[in-house]
């Protein structure tokens, strides 16, 4: 027998949860567009060469691929030379939505303003173990503005994504800044060599989940010295509570001999001034383990004790653009985690109850199967007020027709029974306080939203 269940990783969404997904999804489109973004889309399937090589060795091996079709695929098996996967495969599904605006901008770059500011909320495919708040499906929000070198441009990025998070209810979030220029020029200061330095990016991604100590071990085991690591390690552990101000200095003296620290240290320096954010901590230990990313770099933790981690991270990509075609574009973007801030909203019992009840203001009865006209015709009358209606499709016993608008969350329901259509009446009933009135048909909506209240 085929299971009646999603694939591991994979989830179907009933009404209460599409309600959810859509409130969070509003408030974000909302603000996106007060900041003067557009909204784009693009294919779920990509060609394999478009996706490969841009995220990393750990990104490119969980990449879903599709094996080619047809006489491609019976040739390929055929021929005997077969080296690995990427000969059996030519498309993939997409990993993230950057990539693919990336391609979009190279595509279309003479349709497109020079400067193009672009949010895209779609769902993205990652083979990756399934954990809490992780899955192999699931939905990214992202806002990108592509043309301009400016800090102006982080800065409101950040903005946008404070305004946000605040519209959806939190008031526990940080938004840590760090620029991957100064990253690579505080592991040369601590004398990292540059043959490793690449891994030890990906190794320090990975700072908050393994700890310090898993950190320095692991940097020594790629060859990193461990006075180096205990020198880039006690960085790390020093900048812990210092401010804006007093962590750019530190770092400008521990980095002192380099230009590159020093003009990435300016930068960020900016981003703050311009936000305005007091939420905002500089962490040089901040890597996200994407490969395109070239100068700032963004994440946005929660700290409540309930929850604490990443719910959206993005940086400056300024050569990504360039793969695809022959201009380099300078770029920045944000991914706003949408699972994970769901999650947490369900978890704290931050949605409004109107989002989480059904999507009905009211269900009109049916008496019997010779009333069926009369219901409609209410129904209709009320829709055309503004009202959602429900109409019960079967002539069952009133208790039962209130008990099922009770469990779908529908708070009045409208009883048209054989005195009321003869008299051209409709009896309101509050299910939550059981105030139940008779009025006349004319005045129904409007008693509808007194009960309402």
């Amino acid at each position: 027998m085929a299971s009646s269940k999603p694939p591991r990783g994979m989830r179907d969404f009933l009404p209460d949860q599409v309600r959810k997904r859509d409130y969070v999804i509003g408030v974000i489109k909302s603000v996106y567009e007060k900041y003067g973004f557009e909204p784009l889309e693009t294919p779920a399937v990509e060609n394999l060469s478009t996706l490969s090589n841009k995220y990393g060795e750990e990104g490119d091996q969980l990449m879903y691929k599709i094996l080619k079709r047809g006489e491609k695929l019976s040739k390929k098996l055929e021929s005997g030379q077969v080296r690995n996967e990427n000969d059996l495969s030519d498309l993939a599904l997409r990993y993230d939505l950057t990539v693919p605006l990336a391609r979009v901008m190279a595509n279309y770059r003479n349709e497109l303003p020079r400067f193009f500011k672009r949010y895209q909320i779609q769902p993205v495919w990652r083979a990756d173990r399934p954990a809490r708040g992780r899955f192999r499906e699931f939905y990214q929000c992202d806002v990108d503005a592509i043309g301009s070198r400016s800090m102006l441009v982080e800065a409101e990025l950040c903005t946008a994504v404070c305004e946000i998070l605040e519209g959806l209810g939190f008031d526990d979030y940080l938004i840590k800044l760090n620029n991957r220029v100064l990253l690579f020029a505080i592991l040369e200061s601590a004398g990292i060599e540059a043959g490793v330095r690449d891994q030890s990016v990906v190794i320090l991604d990975k700072l908050e989940k393994i700890g310090p100590q898993k950190v320095i071990e692991a940097l020594c085991r790629i060859g990193v010295s461990a006075a180096a690591a205990d020198s880039l390690l006690g960085l790390f552990s020093d900048l812990g509570k210092l401010t804006v101000g007093e962590t750019i200095s530190a770092i400008s003296a521990f980095a002192k001999d380099s230009s590159a620290a020093q003009e990435a240290l300016k930068e960020i320096g900016e981003v703050a001034e311009l936000s305005g954010i007091e939420r905002l901590k500089v962490d040089c230990s901040l890597a996200r383990g994407l490969s395109y990313y070239t100068g700032a770099i963004i994440e946005v933790v929660l700290t409540g004790g309930d929850f604490s981690g990443s719910v959206a991270g993005g940086g400056r990509y300024d050569e990504l653009i360039g793969m695809f075609g022959k201009e380099e574009i300078p770029a920045v973007g944000l991914s706003i985690g949408l699972e994970r801030i769901i999650l947490i909203m369900e978890e704290r019992g931050m949605f409004p109850e109107s989002i989480t009840t059904s999507g009905a203001d009211v269900l009109v009865t049916l008496w019997n199967e010779d009333a069926a006209a009369d219901s409609l015709k209410l129904a209709s009358e009320l829709r055309s007020a503004g009202k959602r209606v429900l109409v019960y499709p079967e002539p069952d016993k009133l208790g039962k027709q209130f008990k099922y608008a009770d469990q779908i969350g529908v708070k009045t329901v409208c009883v048209l029974g054989e005195s009321e259509i003869k008299d051209k009446t409709v009896t309101i009933k509050n299910l939550k306080t059981g105030n139940q009135e008779t009025v006349s048909r004319e005045t129904a909506a409007e008693a509808i939203d007194t009960a309402l209240k």
